[in-house]
């Protein structure tokens, strides 16, 4: 059972930063892709950026220019550095883990990122 944790949520002005990290219990070597994705209120959750075991990455047109996802396998950790941030990036974010092989998925307990002046 491979635990998740976030950090790095909280309040920031609209056109700031934030960098959101994802701590694992267990090496992420051997991932088939780990998945940033955010739940809006009243929204359905999506999809706002992947990266691969290979390293190759993709984002939602939303955020393509404005977010980077890496990850530091000698930390166990992968991160979402969130720039020009908008109102409308209000959410909570969640990380998601996919192994290689067994194809198991786990996620985080999510954290806050709320946009506003």
């Amino acid at each position: 059972q491979v635990q998740l944790v976030e950090s790095g949520g909280g309040l920031v002005q609209p056109g700031g930063s934030l960098r959101l990290s994802c701590a694992a219990s267990e090496s992420i070597f051997n991932i088939n892709k780990m998945v940033w994705y955010r739940q809006a209120p009243g929204k359905q959750i999506e999809s706002v950026a992947t990266i691969t075991s290979g390293g190759s990455t993709n984002y939602a047109d939303s955020v393509l220019g404005r977010f980077t996802i890496s990850r530091d396998t000698a930390k166990n950790t992968m991160y979402l550095q969130m720039n020009s941030l908008k109102p409308e990036d209000t959410a909570v974010y969640y990380c998601n883990l996919v192994l290689r092989g067994s194809g198991s998925a786990y996620w985080g307990q999510g954290t806050q990122v709320t946009v506003s002046s």
